[in-house]
């Protein structure tokens, strides 16, 4: 049982042991070994003297990988930028890429236009940089002074005077031809006249025309006079070539017909009428061609004089040219739609200058001489990156054209730099995917994710692709680096080069500037009062805590950046202007006590007597481990109660971990006890058989517990139970252990010894105790100032050690592992004692089973000397009564 034991006969001697001098003499870490301080005057006055900063600090490897990608042009060479959160990756990458994209050549710019020939696909052209704006600027220009000066052109005099020759030149034709027919006619007594209800031309008899009296005209009226207002272009049936002026009385064609008489006559003349018709269709024909061609001519004279200064100004471009030729064509072809504005396409659309057919798109544009582009998609949905179509709906009716392409972030950073987010990246489907094809294929390919989607889609633009030419840098953590490398096959063929970014740098005078350094550019980027030297060794020695290491300084910017804003509140409301040490001091106290409520509940119930801490006097088989309790944001240190239970004579060395058993234990922590057990069996068995089961359980822990950095405890607690010798409950410990009883780091060292420094100092510092560290772990000692007092004073001790033994030395005060001339362990040394007991334990269950064997032995001499005196009474029975006895097999 792991019970308090000050009065027992294995309690440590009064007079301590030589060995357990030495080793605590050899162990004992001194009080300037627990912290190193930055020297403030090695650093600048305040940051405004600080020296400038050099971007890549700390991030060589990182930077000499990017270098590598940006340098070699092949597909497929891309970055994987990897790094915890924090680190400032973005930041550092961004600058070294706007310094490289200073000095890049500056990319073209891109318009989408439309396709006359397929309206469906728009054309894409390529224009030096600033040219894209300068075309769309032309084109506009064009349209609006073309409908002006069209307008003009076809209001004019000239204008209608050619129409009109025009229409009179087809009317007199028209007019000869009826006449012609109508003399023809009046050979066989007919003559041509026009029904009212149809207005269609047919032959009658010369009685059947309307006389003056009846309010008509005289059937010897000439035709053309029937023609004098008749124009090709008005007509709207050119089977009735001509409107007469007066309408002629309506005869049923029965009652004409038989008034004929001849019918064959009739019938000729009608198919001579029909002959005439297709000769008056063609002369209107003729005549509208005549017309489209002024109008075309008119059109060319007056757009031609437009168009010349434009082409000369992209004369070196030949698809510019080519689109501005087909929009003088387009122009010239539908001059009428244009002049009349009566359609759709040719109007301009709401919130624009120019009709849809006409607008250059500008995708994207750069200010000439401007250096490549570096961009940042901060929300990379595959709309965004790629571009997208926009589409409007007009009473029911869904549209788009070539102004409404809209352009995504590849567009944007083409013949730059991309930076993304690779976790925001795989949160929107589809984005990862378009991303890849776009690299692989080095073209931009709008394509609509709607269609992707559903597999349907309303009809859209087809746009032509762009060719793509940048280097894109994820962002993201390890982790999602290795994850992506298992789940996506051909993520490394895309992402060819990774970039591993430090979490800390080595601290050295030059590295303490630079970190100065980036301080100052931190605090001139947010206007914060200057920090003084002081203050700056306090932030230094601050970020090595957070390295958890004397010779480390961490690089998180995160960090950085909030203990700066937050000292400089301090300063502010004490009303300085320069920010000293002791605002840094409660800039940090102020961010650990907004992390500490967990802590503040375990202390309450330490105080309270709920948690049982104890850190005076002995007890066998329990030991004060030290822990690290991580929740969110939040991580202190705190002891806890680690107990062995031996049961001797059952099973052959098991040692039962309870915290596996339940779940609560991780695989760490099992592969810690199981090292632990081995060390354990390696050491006893050559001597004796392990005749004993054990159990060890961290007492009042209800979460799940993971790491190896128990082992040592664990070892302690277990030979302490198994010597049955007590342990010092003034001290704690901590450490991980190999197979060979050496101790090994662990991690979060200053946390746990603050978290057993703080329950002794709750239940009173006694001068005696202490923490037992790995020697490994003191190069990371950062502790608290208090702390480091109590040790300068005596009142609390840190010590390190090599080996499990020393640990054992330390923590029962005894001699471990010493041996005698026969090689084998004293009575005086723990494993002595080990051995002791197992022995001591094989010799009680001899005696036991001797004494067992002797009662049972003793147990049937009686059994049968009782059944021999019994069968001598029934014989003496039997021969008073003078009874022959009767064999059993007749007795029925």
């Amino acid at each position: 049982m792991a019970t308090p034991t000050s009065e027992s006969k294995n309690t440590k001697p009064t007079v301590p042991h030589p060995i357990f001098i030495e080793v605590k003499q050899r162990c004992l870490i001194t009080a300037e070994q627990l912290k190193r301080y930055s020297e403030p005057d090695e650093l600048p006055t305040d940051t405004r003297t600080a020296p400038d900063l050099d971007v890549g600090f700390g991030q060589q490897r990182a930077l000499k990988a990017l270098h590598t990608a940006i340098d070699i042009k092949a597909s497929g060479y891309h970055v994987f930028a990897a790094g915890e959160n924090g680190l400032g990756k973005r930041t550092v990458i961004s600058r070294l890429l706007h310094r490289i994209a200073a000095d890049a050549a500056t990319p073209d710019d891109w318009v989408y236009v439309h396709n006359f020939t397929d309206p469906r696909t728009p054309v894409a052209l390529r224009l030096p940089a600033g040219q894209a704006t300068l075309l769309q600027h032309h084109v506009n220009n064009l349209w609006q002074q073309a409908k002006k000066r069209l307008s003009q052109r076809f209001r004019s005099d000239q204008y209608q005077s050619k129409i009109e020759a025009i229409k009179n030149n087809t009317h007199q034709k028209e007019s000869h031809a009826y006449e012609a027919l109508n003399a023809e006619g009046k050979q066989y007594d007919l003559a041509l006249t026009f029904r009212s209800f149809d207005n269609k031309a047919v032959f009658v008899h010369p009685s059947q025309l309307p006389t003056d009296g009846d309010g008509h005209e005289d059937s010897s009226t000439p035709l053309s006079a029937k023609h004098k207002n008749k124009s090709p272009l008005n007509d709207s049936k050119k089977t009735n070539a001509v409107n007469a002026d007066d309408e002629v009385s309506a005869y049923d064609n029965s009652e004409y017909e038989a008034e004929l008489n001849n019918f064959a006559q009739k019938n000729h003349m009608q198919k001579r009428l029909s002959q005439l018709t297709i000769a008056l269709e063609q002369i209107e024909d003729k005549a509208n061609d005549a017309i489209e061609t002024l109008h075309r001519s008119i059109a060319k004279r007056a757009l031609e004089p437009l168009f010349a200064p434009v082409y000369e100004q992209f004369v070196t471009h030949p698809l510019v040219i080519e689109y501005l030729k087909a929009v003088f064509d387009d122009m010239v072809t539908h001059v009428e739609r244009i002049v009349n504005g009566d359609d759709e396409e040719f109007v301009t659309a709401v919130l624009a200058t120019t009709p849809s057919r006409y607008a250059v798109n500008v995708i994207v544009s750069h200010t000439p001489d401007s250096g490549a582009p570096v961009v940042f998609e901060d929300l990379p949905t595959h709309l965004n990156l790629l571009g997208h179509v926009e589409q409007i709906t007009q009473l029911g009716t869904v549209t788009t054209d070539v102004s409404m392409i809209r352009a995504g972030a590849l567009h944007r950073a083409n013949g730059g730099y991309l930076l993304l987010e690779a976790s925001h990246l795989l949160e929107h489907p589809y984005a990862w995917q378009g991303l890849k094809r776009a690299l692989q294929s080095r073209k931009i390919k709008l394509s609509s994710l709607e269609q992707m989607l559903t597999l349907t889609g309303s009809l859209s633009l087809s746009p032509a692709p762009i060719d793509l030419d940048v280097k894109v840098i994820l962002l993201g953590e390890a982790d999602l680096y290795y994850e992506l490398l298992e789940l996506e096959p051909e993520f490394d063929a895309v992402f060819k080069v990774r970039a591993d970014f430090h979490d800390d740098v080595i601290r050295t005078s030059d590295h303490e500037l630079a970190l100065v350094a980036k301080m100052a550019d931190i605090i001139d980027y947010a206007n914060l009062y200057p920090f003084n030297r002081y203050a700056q060794a306090a932030l230094l020695e601050h970020l090595s805590l957070q390295a958890e290491d004397q010779d480390r300084l961490s690089l998180h910017s995160d960090l950085l950046i909030k203990l700066l804003h937050e000292s400089n509140r301090h300063a502010r409301l004490s009303g300085e202007t320069i920010v000293d040490a002791h605002h840094v001091t409660q800039a940090i106290d102020d961010m650990d006590e907004r992390s500490g409520y967990l802590r503040d509940l375990y202390w309450d119930e330490l105080k309270n007597g709920q948690q049982l801490i104890q850190t005076q006097g002995n007890a066998v088989g329990q030991v004060n481990a030290l822990t690290v309790v991580s929740y969110a944001d939040s991580e202190f240190g705190m002891p806890a109660r680690l107990t062995a239970v031996i049961q001797p004579n059952i099973g052959a060395g098991e040692i039962l971990d309870i915290e596996r058993d339940v779940d609560l234990g991780g695989s760490l922590h099992a592969k810690g006890m199981l090292i632990m057990t081995s060390y354990l069996r390696a050491l006893f068995s050559q001597h004796h058989a392990l005749n004993f089961s054990a159990s060890l359980a961290f007492e009042q822990s209800y979460a799940h517990i993971d790491g190896d950095s128990a082992t040592v405890s664990e070892g302690c607690a277990l030979l302490s139970a198994l010597a049955n010798v007590p342990i010092d409950q003034s001290f704690a410990i901590t450490g991980s252990m190999n197979q060979l009883g050496e101790v090994q780091a662990v991690g979060g060292i200053n946390a746990k010894i603050a978290g057993f420094f703080d329950a002794c100092r709750e239940q009173e510092l006694t001068g005696q105790q202490g923490v037992v560290i790995p020697m490994a772990n003191v190069k990371q000692l950062m502790l608290r100032d208090d702390i480091i007092d109590a040790v300068s004073a005596g009142s609390f001790h840190i010590y390190g050690v090599y080996t499990l033994s020393e640990a054992l030395t330390l923590m029962t005060g005894l001699p471990i592992d010493t041996m005698n001339k026969k090689s084998r362990y004293r009575k005086d040394t723990l494993f002595g004692k080990v051995l002791s007991r197992l022995m001591l334990w094989d010799d009680n269950q001899a005696n036991d089973d001797d004494i067992d064997d002797k009662k049972s032995k003793r147990a049937r001499k009686k059994q049968k000397a009782r059944r021999q005196k019994k069968e001598d009474n029934k014989k003496e029975k039997r021969k008073d009564n003078h009874e022959v006895p009767v064999d059993s097999e007749h007795e029925i």
